[in-house]
């Protein structure tokens, strides 16, 4: 992958001017079968735009409790994009077709207008969970009967195609917009892709230099992602493997609680006396395994591509010593 950054062709991104820019857009709006992508720093900025371009300030958007969109954005949709939002509490981070119809507003001057329904595939905060494809293209049609338009933070996107083998062109014809990462699992150092089609990423275009997004050389970037699309993806189930063997020694420790169910590279766990989760992740720190505490009583653990099977067996044979 460095190689391939080093040996990039560049241009001006802001003029539409460097080939390897438009090389990664085209290529990954031709994966999904969608007109057009524009290319991001972060996965956080081109959900924030893709929200934006669908709705006025004064909206409301329906998502899950525990989005990245609404938990981890830093408040972007009511500072962005001037919406409110409407959580609903759903399974390991999925919602259903039957809560998004009950959350929609009825047309009332004294209600906020819901324009906007996003979803996350897969759902950080869920442990990694997966949708059912069935389950999206219910949700797709209580949008479409309502007149709202359907975004996916499709962060890890990638690991539910492979966990679940299906393609980028199911999504495509389902999601108005689509933001995908190119780091996480696809090992790229900075990149998001936004997909929708040609009018939708015009104005996506305007908004991405509002929010400063607009870069020149960064071709060295996008010959990143390039490779990664080419070369990472089918290796995720990799990591879904490593996952589930931390999983098992996990569940032979005494201080271990509840583990959510593990479908991808991800692992959220509680933990039991004598440890907190600031203290175990503490401990394994002491082996420069670093893990992170994301509540009072949880911690996550994520694989990805620089995880090695020599360092899973590592971190199995801690866990069995501690």
């Amino acid at each position: 992958m460095l190689q391939a950054m080093f040996s990039a062709e560049v241009g001006d991104d802001v003029f539409g001017e460097d080939p390897s820019i438009n090389q990664l857009e085209f290529m990954a709006a031709e994966m999904f079968g969608m007109e057009a992508g524009v290319f991001c720093p972060s996965g956080t900025m081109t959900n924030q735009i893709g929200i934006k371009v669908h709705t006025q300030p004064g909206d409301e958007v329906i998502c899950e409790k525990l989005s990245h969109v609404y938990i981890y954005e830093g408040g972007g949709i009511a500072f962005n994009s001037g919406c409110q939002v409407k959580t609903i509490e759903g399974d390991h981070g999925r919602i259903t077709s039957d809560q998004v119809k009950d959350a929609i507003n009825p047309s009332d001057i004294h209600k906020a207008r819901t324009s906007l329904v996003s979803i996350e595939n897969t759902a950080n905060r869920g442990g990694g969970s997966c949708y059912l494809f069935s389950d999206i293209q219910s949700i797709k049609e209580v949008c479409l009967q309502n007149n709202l338009k359907l975004h996916l933070d499709g962060a890890r996107l990638w690991n539910a195609l492979v966990a679940n083998k299906e393609t980028p062109r199911q999504y495509g014809e389902i999601f108005d917009s689509i933001s995908i990462c190119l780091s996480k699992g696809l090992g790229t150092p900075v990149g998001s892709i936004l997909l929708g089609n040609k009018d939708y990423i015009r104005k996506a275009r305007r908004i991405r230099k509002v929010f400063g997004g607009g870069m020149r050389q960064a071709g060295y970037l996008a010959a990143a992602g390039i490779f990664a699309l080419e070369n990472n993806i089918e290796r995720l189930e990799e990591d879904h493997q490593h996952a589930k063997l931390i999983t098992d020694a996990l569940l032979k420790k005494s201080f271990v609680g509840k583990v959510m169910p593990v479908e991808t590279n991800i692992v959220i766990f509680e933990i039991l006396y004598p440890y907190t989760p600031k203290s175990f992740a503490e401990e394994l720190a002491k082996f420069f395994i670093f893990v992170m505490p994301i509540s009072t009583t949880q911690v996550r653990i994520v694989t990805h591509l620089d995880i090695t099977p020599a360092m899973i067996s590592n971190l199995i044979k801690i866990i069995y010593s501690i």
